[in-house]
């Protein structure tokens, strides 16, 4: 018996939003845009992706002219990431096809007045950021350039001389119709939004003069009640107005150089300084100075400096040093349960799938860890490349059931 109209109509309702909501499922996990992925935090929600692997895994490496630290980067099957050549004078961004490596276009940028990065960063160590139909890339005193896809140039701006021995990293991120680029410096820092279409100045907000420079890369969150920009610093952690670049509130760190990025969960900012002291934890949503009124607590870190950022993955923080101590907290006290060693450097921030912790070391060893009471190294796992001549500072960036990773000059590509 036929079904009455209304009920075909309801069935058909139904059947596309589950559709809709399918895709639109696929289509977030498909692209990892920018640095970190959609949140800029390391977590991705994809399943199914490789936990165990070792050469024979590697689907297809390439080798791609100078070298750097960028992450890879994506829009569909098209790969992005940077490149320099040994003494900065010149930068590339390179795309390269998802399925086979193969180089598809290269675009170089000369650059006359170069920074001087430290012996740990590149000339290229900012990720690219895509939203599908431009791809922007940031090069400290080369400036920001946008390409289409295509590779077509479509505007260019330059936003500081960012002098002192240290370098840039922060990479550029994309906000609705802006690109956001974190601009602090040996001195005079900004934070600066540009109108991604045509590279014209939105708005500047004046940064706290730095005695070293910042490396941080911003991350828009979303507090129940209003958007907020945050960004890691020198000094603490601030957040502002992403539309405006008000400055909202500022959270005192507890010692400088604050390269990593926080992470977001349980409504709370989890945030880690690059120098020895303690890791701390805001609560978003104040105004002014908040260091007395929001700081929930702060705990003891272990290891050295230069940290990578931190994981937060249900009730545990997992934070690790440059040297490859992991110590895990209580992501709700900070009780500190265990610190470990993982047994080789560490530089690239942390991947989180399907609550494990992807941890992509300096010698292309990827170690897995299931966050616990107690160290629990699911897998260690090897792309073959040869850590005498290969350094791995890139995060991991999982895209379509894929992993994709670099070395300073050559990308890897594991699984089917």
């Amino acid at each position: 018996m036929k079904a009455p109209a209304v009920f075909q109509n309801l069935t058909l309702l139904l059947a596309a939003s589950l559709g809709l909501s399918a895709t639109s499922s696929l289509r977030a996990e498909e692209n990892w845009p920018q640095f970190r992925g959609i949140h800029g935090t390391g977590h991705s929600e994809a399943t199914g992706l490789p936990v165990t692997w070792d050469a024979g895994a590697v689907a297809w490496k390439a080798t791609v002219k100078g070298i750097g630290q960028s992450s890879v980067v994506n829009w569909g099957d098209k790969l992005f990431l940077t490149s320099a050549k040994a003494d900065g004078s010149l930068r590339w961004i390179h795309c390269l096809d998802r399925l086979t490596g193969k180089l598809l276009w290269e675009r170089e940028v000369a650059v006359t007045t170069s920074e001087t990065p430290h012996q740990m960063n590149s000339f290229a160590t900012a990720s690219c950021a895509t939203d599908g139909e431009r791809v922007i890339a940031f090069f400290g005193p080369g400036g920001l350039h946008c390409f289409d896809l295509d590779g077509n140039p479509q505007w260019q701006r330059q936003v500081g001389d960012f002098p002192g021995p240290w370098g840039v990293a922060a990479s550029p991120i994309i906000d609705g119709e802006l690109v956001i680029q974190n601009c602090d410096a040996e001195g005079p820092s900004s934070l600066v939004a540009l109108n991604k279409k045509t590279g014209e100045p939105v708005w500047t907000t004046p940064r706290k003069d730095s005695p070293r420079g910042g490396w941080s890369t911003p991350i828009v969150i979303d507090t129940g009640e209003r958007r907020e920009l945050i960004l890691n610093g020198e000094f603490g952690v601030n957040a502002y107005d992403p539309a405006t670049g008000t400055d909202l509130w500022f959270c005192e760190g507890f010692t400088g150089r604050g390269a990593p990025t926080p992470d977001f969960a349980h409504g709370l900012l989890y945030v880690v300084n690059g120098k020895p002291g303690n890791n701390y934890v805001v609560k978003p949503g104040g105004s002014g100075d908040v260091t007395k009124t929001h700081r929930v607590w702060d705990a003891r870190r272990q290891g050295g400096r230069d940290l990578p950022s931190p994981a937060v993955v249900g009730d545990y923080l997992l934070i690790s040093s440059m040297s490859g101590i992991l110590t895990t907290y209580d992501a709700k006290t900070g009780e500190i349960y265990f610190t470990e060693r993982l047994n080789a450097p560490v530089s690239g921030a942390p991947l989180v799938i399907e609550g494990l912790v992807y941890f992509q070391m300096e010698n292309g060893e990827v170690i897995v860890v299931r966050p616990g009471k107690t160290l629990d190294i699911v897998a260690r796992n090897t792309f073959g490349a040869d850590p005498s001549e290969e350094i791995f500072r890139a995060a991991l960036s999982p895209i379509q059931g894929q992993l994709f990773t670099r070395s300073q000059s050559v990308v890897y590509c594991i699984g089917k």
